[in-house]
C-alpha cells in the first residue's frame, strides 16, 4: 500500500488531488481538511462510482487505521489509491488548516 505524510498531501491538495475522508460524518463536521470529501468508510464500496479512477485517490481519517483499510478495498478495485500517514490528527498537530463546514 502508498502511504504519503502530512507535506505530501498538502501538496498533492495544492495540485487539485482528491482526498477522500473516511471518518463518520460527525467526526468530519468536528474538523477536516479544507477541500476534503466526507465518504465514511460504511459507504465507501457504495459510492465508489463517484470517484475518479484515473486520478490518485488519497484516503484520510483519524489516525491511519480506517483510511489504511479503505486503501487496500480501493486499490483492490483497480484505483491508484494512497493513504495519508497520522491522519487528520497529523494535519492538525502540524498546525495547518481545519475546516468545519
Amino acid at each position: 500500500m502508498r502511504e504519503i505524510d502530512i507535506e505530501q498531501t498538502a501538496i498533492a491538495l495544492e495540485g487539485g488531488g482528491t482526498l477522500i475522508d473516511v471518518r463518520e460524518t460527525a467526526e468530519f463536521a468536528a474538523g477536516h481538511v479544507p477541500g476534503a470529501v466526507n465518504i465514511p468508510m460504511g459507504h465507501l464500496t457504495n459510492r465508489i462510482g463517484e470517484l475518479d479512477r484515473t486520478a490518485p485517490v488519497h484516503l484520510i481519517c483519524a489516525s491511519g487505521n480506517r483510511s489504511a483499510a479503505m486503501t487496500d478495498v480501493l486499490v483492490a478495485q483497480g484505483f491508484d489509491a494512497v493513504n495519508v500517514l497520522g491522519g487528520t490528527g497529523a494535519w492538525i498537530r502540524s498546525g495547518r488548516q481545519v475546516s468545519t463546514r
